[in-house]
This record gives C-alpha cells, structure tokens and sequence, in this order.
C-alpha cells in the first residue's frame, strides 16, 4: 500500500497515493482517526439508530430517517452507481475499506465512545451516500410548504409572500468570483464562506489529496470520499453556495387500511397498495419505538397515516400481520444504555431571512398571491398549472375522510426517484485542469442543487447552477399536493442556467440569480449587495485582502424598525435618548457595540410583541407534524425573519405596527441593556453530547450580514449558525490561498488541533495553504501522538 501520511502546523492531513484508489483509502483512514466520533454519528443518524446512544432526544429524528427510506435510498443509489460508473462505486468502496482501518484508532483516542459506552460499527459501501443525503434532506427546505398551508389557511393568501423567508436558513452562503481583470496579479480569485450550523466536530474538513493524476486541496465533508463544494487543484478552483431551488416536494395522501395492507388513492381514481414494513427504534435506557414505515408511489409516508388509520373498518378487523419478509425490523449495532444520553442535532433548516424585494401585494391584481415573484417584477417559470391546488389543509397531515381513511404526507425527492446522487461528479471534480472540466463534472450534479463558481489558471470563469429539479405544477412548489387529483405528476427536468459575470465580478449569497427560474423564496438581497459594493471599493484585489469582505457586520436590513422608530414622537426622556442613539448608530452588528446590542434588544420586543398579538393566534397552534418539521411552522422565527417584509407592509391584519414599536422601544429604555451584542450574540455549537458548562465566545455579525452569524430574534440572541469555514483560492499561486474552520482539524477534545484555529475564526484571520511537501511532518497514523501534535506556532503569522 504506496501511502503517505503528512500533517501541516494547524494538523491538516496531505496525503500522498499511486493511484486515485488508494488515495481515496487514504482519505477514508485519516478521516476516521480524526473524525471517528463525527463519522459514527453520522452514519447512526442515516440509518435512524442515534437514539440507541444518544436517547430519547434523538428519537424524532431517527423516526424521520427511518420513515424518509434515507438508508433505503443511499442503498439503491449505490447499487445504481456499480451499474452505472463501477470506477466510481469502486472509488467508494476504498473510502469505506480505509475508514473501517482507522476507526478503531479514531474510537480510542475519542472519550464520547466511553461516556456512551458505543463500540464503532462497520461501514459499507452505500455508508457515504447516506451521510451525504442524511446532510441534505432538508436543504431544499420542503417543511416550509406546511408553513405556507398553515398561514394560507389562517390569514389568506396574502400571507405567503408577506412572510416569505429565505427557506433553508442551514444551507445560506457568500461566494464571489474576481477574474484577472480585478486582481493585483491578473489571474482570478474566489472566496466565500458556506453558512450551515456551527457543529463540534466541524462539518467541513481540511484535506489535500494528492496522487499522480490529481493534486486537490479543498474542504470535504466528513464520511464522503473525494471534495465536492470548495477545491483548488493548482490550475483551476471552484466553490458553491445554495441555489435556493425547490425541488422536493410533499403529497396530501388519501390512505386506507384493508385486511392486507395500507392502499392509497391515485390521480386516477384508483386505490393501489402502498410498500409497508415496520422497523423498531432502540432508544437508549427506554423502551423501543415501533413505528409502521408506508410508502406510495409518490414516496415515503412522513407524516400522518400510520398513526390515524385505526377508523371503523380497521377497529371492526385487524389488520392480518404482514409476510415475515416484509416485517423487516431495522436493528442497531449497539446494546442500548442503561441511561439515556441528551443532545439531539437541531433540525438541518430553520426559517431563514425575509426577501426583501418583489413582493406582491393585494395592489396587484395581476399577480396571485400565492406566488411569489422575481425582483424585476416579472414572474418566473413554475411549470405548468394544476387543475386544482386544493388549498384546504388538515393542519396536521391526518384529516380523517370516510371511515376507514385518513390524510398523510409523502415526501417526494430526486434520489428516490433518479437513484441517483451525483456521486458521478466527484472523480471528475479531482481529475479537472480547467473551467471546462469542472462545468462537464457539474453536468452530473445532482443533490444538492447549487450555484457553482469557477476559475483557471488560464482565465476561464464560470458561473453556473447545478443539480436535479423536477418540472411539476405551480402548485407543488408552493403548497401540499393532492396526490388523488390529476396534474400534479413531475414531468422531466429543468435545464440547469447559467448566470453573467459583469466586469470580472460574480457574487452569490442566495439572492434572486440565476436559479430564480428554480426557486420560490430567496434570500433578501442585502449580503450580495453589500459584498459587490464593497468589492467595488476598489478596482483591484489580491487574496490577502478579501478577508475584510468575510467580517463586514453592516447590516442593511435594519432600516425599516428605524424608519419606525424615526416617526415616533412624544417618547418618555429614556426612549427619545435611546432611540435617537439608534438613528446615529452606523448599523454594524460588531461584537463589542452597545448600539447594536440596543437595536437587537428593541428588534427582540417588536418580534415578540408581534407574535403575541391576536391577528396570528391561530398560527400559535402546534400542529401535530413531526418534531423533526416543527421549526417551520414556529410562529416567532417566521415574524422575526420576515421583519422587514411586516413593517412595510401597507396593512398587517389590523396591526398597529407604530403602537407595536413605541411599546418596545419603551420597554427597553426601562430596562436598558447594559452590555454590548457580543455578551449576549455567542457562539452555540452543535454537540452529539452537548457540554453543560460550555460558554461561547462573543460574537460580530447577524442574520443579514455578510458576516452571517444567525440567532433568532424573539428567540435567542446565540447563534448556532455561522460560517461553517472561510476562504480564499487564489489562482495565480495556490500558495496564496487560505481557509479557515470555526474549531480545528482534529475531532477529539482536548486535542492540540481541536480548537486551534477558534481564534483565527473568531477574528476574521484565516490560515496559509501550504502545499510544499518539504514544509509539511510526516506521520504514522498508529502513532496518535505525532498525528495530532505538530507545532503550529510557526504558521500563526497571516
């Protein structure tokens, strides 16, 4: 085995192999000592066996594995990848080989493994593509549908794009792209950082990869061979940020229960029998859950369905058990613990930031209210339209019909559909020389859908959206489906557009671009304007500079509570001081600013106020969804990121948004905040096994900056969303480039690289690449000592 093993000061790995094969073994094997315990949570959580473990706080989200057929889906897709591009699945395979090699190490050297007493599995092959689909499923953002429904039947139709959002708040990013033309040394730049939730260990890891066909340094995600969303292979580079697009989507299911099963109804008219099995959830120191897994032909029953099908026919008859085969009882690989261990992972989405342009309102007669239009005005293709959207909602996904009947939800998405997860991109992705090369691997992207960035040593650019979206109904995009009625089938595939890039800048941040075709909610425009404003400060950039453009804390999206507060008169002396405090404030969200800790605290009441008052009430109400899709459906968030969108607005429901602020901005000049935005605005990483004492750091930014370090105003001031790593490729010498992650490369606490490069995070700071061999130590990856304590003082100065 032709395999080496070098680590740089910050503990990066570089590892060196004949071949792409071993390689990608190599890659599987430093990923599992390192990540060990990351990587056997991820794989317990697509399987929906984490509860075995971590308990009953993880029970929803294994319950919605399970029910999603995440496991099932990774399984034929990599079945489908060993038909279809058997270099490819062999590639994986060597992956898993190399991370079954190392993860006894990685356990040993990891204190989790003791303090829940879980021994590490084995891998197998379909592993990777099941952490790659289990990381993504809620990016597209489907649960917002239920919101949609929730609100159009409580308020109307106007609601929808008066609280629209920016959906998968996780999966927000910044990217920008320089050619030469705007660079000190006339060869391209791009930088960006991917906003997700801030989780220890990261989700992103440093690596190089290097064989004789390739030579990649990049960001990989744990548990996946290969770099897929920011890599630099010495001639060219490229990095994404999230299309926005809509492309799951969910079906109001009829079902009913016979004597032999679970049938559900068609667009035809006709009943067919739905797949059915149940599984059993382990839940640590409790008893297990049997839940009862239905799948349709649109896809697998998550909500409803099971549970409210015991109508007359069914309590008259019981249903007769089914054949032994079918009972298929998903088992974990670990004994349960007599105690159960808390910290289950947040949902992978949250209500994000409202758009701030293009919405419609009851002004425009020509424009339906349930359809949210471009920033120009003009509306953007949504397929064609369905016979009947079927507003009514059950609210919970279980309206009972006839006796015997009962309303469910089914999730309808790509890889279940295309057995297929763009697995296919990744060797072409290492292999790539030029723009054209990285363009032809994005061809077979599939999930999730992104716009890309791309650049080359020999002045190629590219600007592109890539991935899978279903042509369907208007409908489907915006709302739950009737899965009985016709025209709601999907009907082939967008086309993948490509965007401009005018004079030598590109800028990606979620905004309206080129995949508003795509989409149905939008990140307002605030960080994309303020990232192009600020790169055209200046004619020219080299990479050491752009990180100024990562920590900007203006935020833009203050303006419409100021202008409110502006209109108040006849305020008490502590309200007329503080709010004309807040009309001088420079609106930077930085760390150590009494004024933006003001405003938060002013913004805080609002949210609250608003969320309390009569006109939503209703929307008050926890439907009875999932756990797992609750935080759509939250009234609160869905106010405080819609903000701008509310104060705006010509009427709000009877709301007396002017008495709505005057109360808050009152309450807070009585009980004036004392400290500034960071001693409340801190760091809250995500944890398996959360930390009782853990206290973050203060931090700079919000929601609507380019430093986009969310919390949830009327919430929480922590942040648990963030830039999930920073950097800078530089295409004229790879040397020049940098990066960053929020802890550091090594996942075991305690550990010299656990957390070293926090204070490089927390300033704005990033790390040198290093990429001369000759500068980097050698390591034996059986020797947990020299893995993991190089001296990193030598590379601190940047």
């Amino acid at each position: 085995m032709n395999i080496e093993t070098y680590r740089d000061a910050w503990g990066i790995p570089h590892l060196r192999a004949g071949d792409a094969r071993e390689l990608a073994r190599a890659q599987g094997r430093v990923t599992a000592v390192d990540r060990a315990w990351q990587l056997e949570v991820e794989r317990h959580r697509l399987q929906g066996t984490s509860a075995s473990f971590l308990g009953s706080s993880a029970v929803t989200w294994d319950v919605f594995a399970r029910r999603a057929r995440l496991a099932d889906t990774a399984g034929r897709c990599f079945e489908a990848l060993e038909k279809r591009d058997p270099e490819t699945a062999d590639w994986v395979r060597a992956y898993v080989a190399g991370v079954n090699e190392g993860l006894a190490t990685g356990a040993a050297r990891t204190p989790e493994f003791a303090r829940t007493g879980l021994a590490p599995g084995s891998w197998e092959p379909w592993h990777p593509l099941g952490i790659w689909l289990a990381t993504h499923i809620l990016f597209a953002g489907f649960p917002a549908k239920l919101w949609r429904e929730e609100a159009i039947r409580h308020l109307g139709e106007e609601a929808v794009p008066l609280f629209a959002t920016d959906g998968p708040g996780t999966a927000g990013s910044n990217g920008w792209l320089l050619a030469g033309s705007r660079t000190t040394t006339g060869h391209a730049l791009l930088a960006g950082d991917p906003h997700r939730f801030i989780e220890a260990p990261g989700v992103y890891q440093q690596i190089r990869l290097s064989c004789p066909e390739f030579d990649v340094i990049g960001l990989a995600v744990p548990g996946v061979p290969g770099i897929a969303h920011f890599a630099h292979t010495g001639t060219v580079a490229w990095s994404i940020t999230n299309a926005m697009a809509d492309y799951q989507d969910l079906y109001r299911e009829r079902l009913r229960r016979t004597p032999t099963g679970v049938q559900a109804l068609g667009p035809d008219g006709t009943w067919s029998r739905a797949e059915r099995h149940t599984e059993t959830v382990e839940v640590a120191g409790e008893a297990p859950v049997r839940i009862e897994v239905i799948e349709t032909e649109r896809g697998p029953v998550i909500a409803g369905g099971p549970e409210d099908l015991v109508e007359e026919e069914a309590a008259e008859k019981p249903p007769e058990p089914e054949p032994a085969e079918a009972d298929r009882t998903e088992q974990s690989d670990t004994a349960p613990m007599p105690t159960p261990a808390a910290g289950a992972r947040p949902p992978q989405s949250l209500p994000g930031p409202a758009r701030e342009s293009g919405v419609p309102t009851a002004e425009s007669p020509d424009t339906p209210l349930h359809e949210p239009v471009a920033a120009d005005g003009a509306r953007p293709p949504q397929g064609p339209p369905a016979p009947d959207h079927e507003s009514r909602t059950g609210g919970a996904g279980g309206r009972t019909h006839a006796a015997g009947e009962a309303e469910a939800l089914a999730l309808r998405y790509p890889p279940r559909v295309t057995h297929d997860l763009g697995f296919g991109a990744l060797l072409p992705l290492l292999r790539a020389r030029r723009v054209a090369d990285v363009d032809r691997a994005f061809d077979a992207w599939a999930e999730p859908v992104n716009v890309v960035h791309a650049a080359d040593t020999a002045g190629g650019t590219l600007h592109r959206v890539a991935g899978r979206v279903p042509v369907r109904s208007r409908t489907n995009r915006i709302r739950l489906a009737p899965a009985w009625l016709p025209g709601h089938e999907w009907q082939g595939w967008h086309e993948m557009p490509y965007g401009d890039i005018t004079d030598g800048v590109a800028v990606m941040a979620n905004q309206r671009g080129p995949a508003t075709p795509l989409g149905v909610e939008f990140a307002p425009p605030h960080r994309a304007d303020r990232i192009r404003a600020l790169l055209d400060e200046r004619r020219t950039w080299s990479a050491a500079g752009l990180p100024v453009i990562h920590t900007d804390t203006h935020l833009a999206s203050a303006a419409p509570l100021l202008d409110h507060l502006a209109a108040l008169d006849g305020l008490t002396p502590a309200a007329t001081g503080l709010r004309d405090r807040l009309l001088a404030w420079d609106r930077r969200m930085d760390a150590d600013s009494t004024d933006a800790a003001g405003y938060a605290a002013v913004r805080t009441a609002v949210v609250r106020h608003l969320a309390a008052h009569p006109a939503f009430a209703a929307l008050t109400e926890t439907p009875a969804y999932p756990e797992v899709l609750l935080p759509w459906l939250a009234l609160t968030p869905r106010i405080a990121f819609a903000l701008e969108h509310l104060l705006r607005a010509d009427e709000l429901y009877g709301v007396d948004r002017p008495a709505v602020v005057r109360t808050a901005i009152e309450e807070v000049a009585a009980d004036k905040p004392t400290g500034t935005w960071g001693d409340t605005h801190r760091l809250a990483p995500w944890r398996a096994l959360p930390e009782p004492s853990y206290d973050g750091p203060g931090l700079s930014g919000d929601h609507d900056c380019v430093l986009c370090t969310s919390a949830v105003p009327g919430l929480t001031d922590l942040s648990a969303r963030g830039p999930a790593a920073r950097y800078v490729w530089d295409l004229a010498h790879r040397d020049d480039s940098l990066w960053v992650v929020p802890h550091g490369a090594d996942g075991a606490p305690g550990a010299p690289h656990n957390t070293d490069q926090l204070p490089l995070w927390l300033k704005g700071d990033l790390a040198p690449v290093v990429t001369d061999w000759d500068r980097l130590e050698r390591v034996d990856l059986t020797d947990t000592d020299t893995a993991t304590d190089t001296d990193a003082s030598e590379e601190t100065d940047v």
